[in-house]
């Protein structure tokens, strides 16, 4: 498949060069979204506004980052010619026709990612635009902005959520300028993946008030309740990324318990921030865990042992791909992208 051009993702080189690239599709592929959709107005700047403000994308970047850590080139490969094919004079009309299937083949799956890489974020923002709604956190600052509701009003930061919520599983399949025909096998895949942790965010995010206020959690409640709410989506980005790459069972096996670990060390890791950081450095209210009386690890075990727990949860994220993935070449990007969440600052 030499002659063919590559995924875009890969190969991999640098992290930094492979966020970069990642930032810019992200909102190259979201203005031609929301140009696609019929939305009214405030309700479309809304959108934007949330949507414009990018964060760290770390659920696209699990995607894009699992898709080339398991794409395989001969997973992709259409079969050579046979000796009585070659001998065929239509052989090389044939030959072509093969190469431009197998162009599109690739294509194909890595438009399915662009789609996969969207979904996570949109459903991501729209989690966090109802976050900080009055009846939720009642945040007035996210990502150094005020909020959707602070920016606009309530009512519209509520269906800003919503519509993102609904866009989230449509962009896995509507019709969109520059992408390739959406494939149903994988876009199946792929909400059969979706669906349901997206449903487990939510219930998470139950469960999270819920334990407001609770004396005495238990940590295997704290972690029923972060599984869910943060690591689901986390685990959802992940296993997108893998399908778009054609991964194998034991790669998706592999990916899945990695998921589990950096889910659980990411949520631990905003609890450290939330008390060690200022609000200009985290971009939004510092202590918000605090002031809520929210059951966090901080709470549970203190700054030091969280800071501990968080690091072996990456370590057994990093052991759980190392092996399974070690003999694709851009599996570093993986690696490289949970040393990037470990080193976070906000």
């Amino acid at each position: 498949m030499s002659a063919l051009a590559a995924p875009r993702f890969a190969p991999f080189t640098s992290f930094l060069d492979f966020q970069r690239q990642l930032q810019l599709q992200i909102a190259a592929d979201l203005d031609a979204l929301f140009a696609a959709t019929d939305l009214p107005k405030p309700l479309i700047d809304a959108c934007r506004y949330v949507m414009s403000n990018q964060g760290k994308l770390v659920r696209p970047l699990l995607v894009a980052a699992a898709f080339v850590s398991t794409s395989h080139e001969d997973s992709f490969e259409t079969p050579a010619l046979s000796a009585d094919q070659i001998k065929d004079e239509n052989s090389a009309e044939t030959e072509l026709l093969n190469q431009v299937n197998a162009q599109l083949e690739v294509q194909s799956y890595f438009d399915m990612c662009r789609r996969a890489a969207l979904a996570v974020e949109l459903l991501h923002t729209y989690s966090l635009v109802h976050d900080d709604l009055p009846c939720m956190d009642d945040d007035a600052l996210r990502r150094g902005q005020p909020t959707a509701h602070v920016a606009f009003d309530e009512a519209t930061a509520l269906l800003a959520g919503d519509v993102l919520q609904t866009l989230a599983f449509e962009v896995l399949t509507i019709k969109l300028p520059n992408f390739a025909p959406f494939n149903p096998l994988i876009a199946g895949e792929l909400l059969a993946v979706f669906a349901p942790r997206a449903r487990r965010m939510v219930a998470g995010q139950m469960l999270d008030l819920n334990a407001e206020a609770k004396a005495n959690i238990s940590q295997n409640e704290l972690e029923a309740i972060h599984c869910d709410k943060t690591g689901a989506l986390i685990e959802a980005a992940m296993l997108m990324g893998a399908i778009c790459g054609n991964a194998t069972a034991p790669e998706r096996i592999a990916l899945q318990d990695c998921a589990q670990h950096i889910g659980l060390a990411f949520q631990v890791q905003d609890d450290i921030l939330d008390v060690t950081m200022s609000t200009d450095a985290l971009g939004k209210p510092a202590g918000s865990d605090e002031k809520l009386d929210k059951s966090t690890y901080v709470k549970l075990m203190g700054i030091e042992a969280a800071s501990h727990y968080a690091q072996s949860l990456f370590d057994q994220g990093r052991q759980a791909i190392t092996t399974t993935l070690k003999d694709n070449p851009n599996h570093k990007a993986l690696l490289e992208l949970i040393d990037w969440l470990w080193a976070r600052q906000k």
